[in-house]
């Protein structure tokens, strides 16, 4: 639930309609944790779930606030200092509490959510933004610094940004850098991180619930979950009706049988009904697309379940996972620019194997990104985009970043959007120069998926539901990406730093299990199921906007459906874009208890 505020103190200052408000520049909607101290001239909130206990919040009031104090403690949350000139905030390197920001009538307004404050600015949906999301989904980078509304924009992550009470420019200066750290072994900084920050979740809610998929993440976080807590951890398990043999269930009951009574394992069976793109133009509003948007109607009908059935009001998900725990393909790239030349060669043989490729052109792709900067490779994006697309040099498997085709539904005007929003990134310093080519990569997805898993939880507050992710917590990120190069594990690994941090607790033919399942199957099957709905209202929002030809797009959608190989990723996130653009025309703006003209600046 959002929490916002002013970075003035003035008395005629609005707020939403039905916010408290801790102090006279704070509101919130819900029951965010907000923690306060106060000193004279000073007040510090801790904003979100945080371990630091009340003696560290109050001391935080007494000093100034330390560089690290928004990964210090296991959580997710951000740092405020109100002052008497400014606000000072602490973001979170993670990004998984976002914060945003717009200037409003001769100050600045901030909030953790950007629909809040675009209902305040009179702000509307900003096209190039929402081109980005459809025609570049693999390139987060593009939209660096933006919300998907006009004048509101995401304060950086991992910063101190001082917003000036008269409204003028603000200032940044980025706190947080993943640089190796040649202390504790990486496995150990892991385990201490995650289990700190399961703990926390357990200890404010005793009574949470956990998935329990099968796979490493969700398991990890159940095992660690049933061990902090006074009684048996309610473990849910998703699977097809009718099915019950399936790999993941198999790994997940063999958890919950040894956990010996700790864990009570609950099956969920979804039918035809809950299939991916199922109702996809009901989902809830939220501050920007819902990953899950296309997967909201089984989304959906598990955590009403849970909230019916369990009494669940916290949830964790092993949602992050997957980003902290795999080496990215740049990895070879710093192997390479760091000339180890024998693993660089050893690694990219392992990762071949699985990939059912050639090793030369992985190493030759390496070698290449090895001598190539970040803002260099940007600005050849950019120029790929305005002429059109990505050009053989941009399609390799070891790149800086992850190109698609622009799709040949896409409009022209689209795609002048891209290429201007590629240009202007290239032209902007990277905040995080000198970091290993595999580390930068990470921190931009990392920060992707924590920002978007934001509108999942969004989904499920709307259920009643606090929906945790323990993974992307930033002293959990912290702990990993901190690891230097020749602890790193192998690119070809499936997840061995995770392993081997909780090898006394997982079950070895867990420990030892290398794939996921999936639900690929019901995905082409829900396509399938919902294509006469996608073609009469999919991107309709966005052909309003002159960012798509809705003719192109439908011949293109059937091929998919008929199951004709195809990227899938932008007819996907069109899908979800439109979804989204369809719940902001649908559902009433957020209103405040002021009157609230003018447009943001």
């Amino acid at each position: 639930m959002p929490v916002g505020g002013f970075s003035t103190t003035r008395p005629d200052l609005p707020h939403p309609l039905g916010a408290d408000t801790p102090s006279a520049s704070l509101w919130r909607v819900g029951n965010t944790p907000v923690r306060s101290a106060h000193r004279p001239g000073r007040r510090v909130h801790v904003i979100g779930p945080c371990g630091a206990t009340a003696e560290d919040v109050e001391e935080l009031a007494c000093h100034p606030v330390p560089d690290p104090a928004a990964w210090r403690w296991p959580g997710t949350y951000a740092v405020l200092e109100e002052a008497e000139h400014a606000l000072v905030l602490h973001t979170d390197p993670a990004a998984a509490l976002p914060l945003y920001a717009a200037s409003w009538r001769g100050t600045w307004a901030w909030s953790t959510s950007a629909r809040y404050l675009a209902a305040l600015a009179d702000a509307r949906v900003d096209v190039q933004r929402v081109a980005c999301a459809v025609l570049a989904p693999s390139l987060p980078v593009l939209a660096t610094g933006r919300s998907f509304f006009t004048g509101v924009v995401q304060l950086p992550a991992g910063a101190r940004i001082e917003l000036p009470a008269d409204g003028g420019p603000y200032r940044c200066g980025t706190l947080w850098r993943p640089d190796p750290y040649a202390g504790a072994p990486a496995h150990l900084r892991l385990r201490n991180a995650l289990t700190a920050a399961v703990t926390l979740r357990t200890r404010t809610d005793p009574g949470l619930s956990s998935d329990l998929s099968g796979g490493l993440d969700s398991t990890t976080l159940a095992v660690v979950a049933s061990r902090t807590m006074p009684g048996p951890l309610n473990a849910v398990t998703i699977h097809p009706a009718g099915i019950l043999d399936g790999a993941d269930l198999r790994y997940a009951r063999l958890t919950a049988v040894a956990a010996a009574g700790r864990i009570r394992h609950h099956l969920l069976p979804l039918t035809a009904e809950h299939w991916p793109y199922q109702r996809i133009t009901e989902v809830p509003v939220t501050d920007e697309p819902a990953p899950s948007t296309l997967t909201q109607s089984r989304l959906l009908t598990q955590l009403r379940w849970m909230r019916r059935e369990l009494g669940t009001c916290t949830h964790l998900t092993g949602d992050g996972g997957d980003s902290i725990l795999f080496q990215p393909p740049a990895h070879l790239a710093d192997l390479i620019r760091r000339h180890r030349y024998p693993r660089a060669v050893r690694e990219a043989s392992g990762w071949a194997r699985l990939r059912h490729t050639a090793v030369p052109p992985l190493l030759r792709d390496a070698a290449r990104m090895a001598h190539q900067t970040r803002q260099e490779a940007l600005a050849a994006l950019g120029s790929a985009l305005a002429t059109g697309g990505p050009g053989p040099q941009d399609r390799g498997n070891v790149r800086w970043f992850a190109t698609l085709p622009v799709p040949a539904w896409a409009d022209p005007a689209a795609v002048r959007l891209l290429a201007e929003a590629a240009a202007n990134t290239a032209a902007a310093p990277d905040p995080l120069p000198g970091l290993d080519a595999s580390v930068r990569t990470l921190v931009d997805e990392i920060r992707e998926v924590a920002r978007t898993a934001a509108a999942d939880a969004e989904l499920a507050a709307g259920c009643g539901i606090d929906l945790q992710n323990p993974f992307l917590d930033a002293s959990v990120v912290d702990a990993v990406l901190r690891t230097p190069l020749d602890d790193r594990p192998p690119l070809y690994a499936y997840k061995p730093t995770l392993t081997r941090a909780f090898a006394k607790v997982l079950q070895p033919a867990l420990a030892a299990r290398t794939t996921k399942g999936s639900f690929e199957a019901d995905h082409y099957s829900g396509m399938r199921a919902a294509l006469p709905e996608l073609l009469r209202d999919g991107v309709m929002h966005l052909a309003a906007l002159g960012l798509v030809d809705t003719g192109r797009f439908r011949s293109q959608l059937r091929q998919a459906a008929a199951g004709v190989p195809m990227p899938l990723a932008t007819i996907e996130q069109a899908l979800a874009v439109d979804a989204w653009l369809a719940s902001i025309g649908r559902a009433p703006a957020p209103r405040w208890a002021a009157p609230v003209s003018g447009m943001a600046a």
